[in-house]
């Protein structure tokens, strides 16, 4: 029996942050990740988490939590998926420390992703846009703000880690233009170049930003670096407002990812290029912004335009006798009569 405690460790500690570089929000991630794993081995085997040993977590076990989150915890297919990830990734970093386990990993490394539903992506209508940017207050000092980083968000596809992850330094005017450099996932870095109005939009922020100890551009009320959520309080306290003027707002949950589908439709929209909508956002693959093709429908107005339909031959139903045809009528079968009957009638 190995003792899981100093591996887990060494995978936190050292594997993710300094051998893979994963960012701070993937460590938090893996390690609430084992946090409830090892809660839940605690209850199901009756011992402490300190005396989690590496052979407890078998593919069996695996399972039992992957279902129990989904069903005591009420998590998805996503966040399942995400677990999973996180503790078959562990798995291959055990794999070299204890190759006695090597059949165990082995195991672990075959339970499945499952499948998850992909609906269309959520995207904000011109109106609402236009809605969502007059709710800001011009006049007030956190108005400019909130403005400005509503603006960069829906013009520039931001993630929300990455707008409020803005610094100075990141910041450039250029002419007409402002050019940001985005620090994205995986510690990728995109030079995007936006229109005047944005620059003007940040200019105005700023202005009044004021001398503050932290470089981010998006500061918070009393001068301290802004949280993602904040930004997302920011933005429900907005959308509400735009509800206001906007009726079609008020079923919709506007998200900051809302924000950045609203850009990748725009300029799939605009350009008609999904290559460009690639590289407006950062994506790595052009595979994961194929999902915009099936929300646009630019593409398929096309295809209708450029197909024709098979024709039908004509012809009306006509009904062999005037007795029968009102037999077949509704107001023929009585209502009382169960269900199963009058359906056999009305056959």
């Amino acid at each position: 029996m190995t003792p899981i405690a100093s591996h887990i460790t060494a995978f936190l500690r050292e594997r993710l942050p300094r051998e893979r570089q994963a960012s701070e929000h993937t460590c938090a991630a893996y390690a609430y990740t084992f946090q409830i794993l090892f809660a839940f081995v605690s209850k199901r085997l009756h011992v402490a988490p300190s005396d989690i040993q590496v052979e407890h977590v078998d593919a069996p076990l695996v399972l039992a939590f992957l279902d129990h989150i989904q069903r005591e915890r009420g998590n998805g297919p996503r966040t399942r998926n995400a677990r999973l990830a996180a503790i078959k990734s562990f798995m291959r970093f055990v794999e070299h420390r204890v190759p006695s386990a090597l059949d165990q990993v082995r195991r672990v490394l075959a339970v499945p992703t499952q499948r998850t539903d992909t609906p269309l992506v959520k995207h904000l209508a011109a109106e609402e846009t236009r809605a969502l940017l007059d709710a800001p207050d011009p006049t007030t000092r956190l108005g400019v703000r909130d403005r400005a980083m509503l603006y960069v968000g829906l013009t520039g596809g931001l993630r929300v880690s990455e707008l409020v992850g803005l610094r100075i330094d990141d910041v450039r005017f250029d002419g007409r233009y402002v050019e940001l450099r985005v620090h994205g996932k995986r510690r990728k870095e995109r030079a995007l170049l936006l229109w005047k109005q944005v620059g003007d939009a940040i200019r105005a922020w700023l202005a009044i930003r004021g001398d503050v100890a932290v470089p981010d551009v998006f500061v918070t009320a009393t001068g301290e670096a802004m949280a993602r959520s904040g930004f997302e309080y920011i933005l429900r306290k907005h959308a509400t407002t735009a509800a206001a003027a906007c009726p079609s707002l008020a079923g919709k949950r506007v998200s900051p990812h809302v924000l950045r589908h609203t850009c990748a439709m725009n300029t799939l929209k605009a350009t008609g290029d999904l290559r460009k909508v690639a590289l407006w956002l950062g994506h790595a693959s052009q595979q994961t912004t194929e999902v915009y093709l099936q929300a646009d429908p630019t593409e398929k107005i096309e295809a209708i335009e450029a197909t024709m339909p098979l024709s039908l031959r004509p012809g009306r139903f006509r009904p062999p006798d005037r007795l029968i045809a009102s037999l077949m009528s509704p107001d023929a079968v009585p209502q009382g009569l169960p269900a199963r009957r009058r359906r056999a009638r009305q056959h």
